[in-house]
């Protein structure tokens, strides 16, 4: 029910526009996280003027806080957030499975605990699927089991398995419609035989798009990667594919080189909030003393309204007070660099230039603190 056409390949790195029902999404992309139908200190309008196409949001919150049903009720998840471009939602998996002390596992789905109230919630594929059409969701995820880290290769492939028939559970839940679609989600831990397992059974199922989850759980850069180098030659061509949870702008790069499409991270927000700035010449900690006479911008390159109005100083003086406005700020920023990112990937994918623009990004990025 989605479309997505590729318009340029570069090596494995690859360019191309998804469309939804609620507008076209330029790859590679990356989706801030709007957890709670928001992104942490920054307004609907802010986000749109980072470049972003699209949204995340999270099943498992929304559905304890304030409800699906409520908002579906209220007109749906984009005119509740009054966000009208596309937003994905995963499908709460990640989050139910990491409450081990308050849920329980069956084949049937979880049940568990709130962390709000400690009230008693089960979730099942149907029923995480009826959630995300509640809300509205451009594209949905199938519900799924993340395979921990460590885990033993007979544990990741008892997971896997699970998933692979909650995956087509959700698909039978769906309900298709023009410019709506659903992704299913790739799982098997570190372990090659198991990926390439768990793709041939999405493939078979079918969907709209394919997401890679179970890395960026502990595993390092390095494993993350070599998953990545066995599992995307086994995805189709013709669809999306989105790497769940990640992540540092290198970890992106890496990824786009491999062939991957879509991220989503909480890392530029929360590091907005912690005084931490992504710039192209590494990251900076505004608490630093020796910003505190600084006059120059986070960045001479950068269009966003903190770096065109406020010196490093004075965001300095800002996290030192304690005022709000410095998380505010800096978080615009943040995501406008990530966003300035990926089209920067997208560019020189067009321009068959991706291993120079990939070398020079993180030349300069990784010589540490600018």
């Amino acid at each position: 029910m989605l479309s997505f056409i590729l318009m340029a390949a570069n090596g494995l790195a690859r360019t191309g526009t998804l469309s939804t029902a609620h507008g076209d999404i330029r790859t590679p992309a990356f989706m801030p996280v709007g957890t709670v139908a928001t992104v942490k200190a920054m307004s609907v309008r802010a986000v749109a003027q980072t470049g972003a196409d699209i949204l995340l949001a999270n099943t498992y919150h929304l559905m304890l806080r304030p409800g699906a049903e409520r908002i579906a009720r209220l007109g749906g998840l984009h005119r509740f957030m009054h966000w009208h471009k596309p937003i994905l939602t995963d499908s709460g998996g990640f989050q139910v499975m990491s409450l081990s002390e308050l849920r329980k596992i069956s084949e049937e789905g979880v049940t568990f605990q709130s962390h709000i109230d400690g009230s008693t919630h089960s979730l099942t594929p149907e029923r995480a699927m009826e959630i995300q059409q509640l809300l509205g969701s451009d594209i949905q995820m199938v519900f799924d089991e993340c395979t921990p880290y460590p885990a033993t290769e007979q544990q990741a492939a008892q997971s896997m398995q699970r998933s692979m028939r909650w995956a087509e559970r959700s698909k039978r839940a769906f309900s298709p419609r023009d410019g709506y679609g659903v992704f299913g989600i790739v799982q098997g831990g570190v372990y090659p035989g198991l990926r390439a397992e768990s793709v041939a059974a999405l493939t078979g199922i079918g969907f709209d798009g394919y997401a890679i989850g179970g890395l960026a759980v502990g595993e390092g850069q390095g494993l993350m990667f070599g998953t990545l180098d066995v599992t995307c030659p086994h995805l189709p061509e013709n669809r999306p594919r989105y790497l769940m949870g990640v992540g540092k702008p290198d970890d992106i790069i890496g990824a786009v080189l491999r062939g991957v499409d879509m991220f989503d991270c909480v890392i530029p927000t929360r590091a907005g909030r912690f005084a931490r700035a992504y710039t192209a010449q590494g990251e900076m900690n505004m608490r630093n003393a020796r910003f505190a006479e600084d006059a120059a911008p986070l960045e001479e390159i950068c269009s966003c309204e903190t770096c065109a109005h406020h010196s490093r100083a004075y965001l300095h003086h800002l996290f030192k007070a304690g005022e709000m406005l410095g998380p505010m700020l800096l978080t615009l920023h943040n995501l406008t660099f990530y966003q300035r990112l990926m089209q920067g990937l997208r560019e020189a994918i067009s321009a068959q230039n991706i291993a120079v623009f990939a070398g020079d990004f993180l030349g300069r990025y990784q010589g540490g603190e600018a």
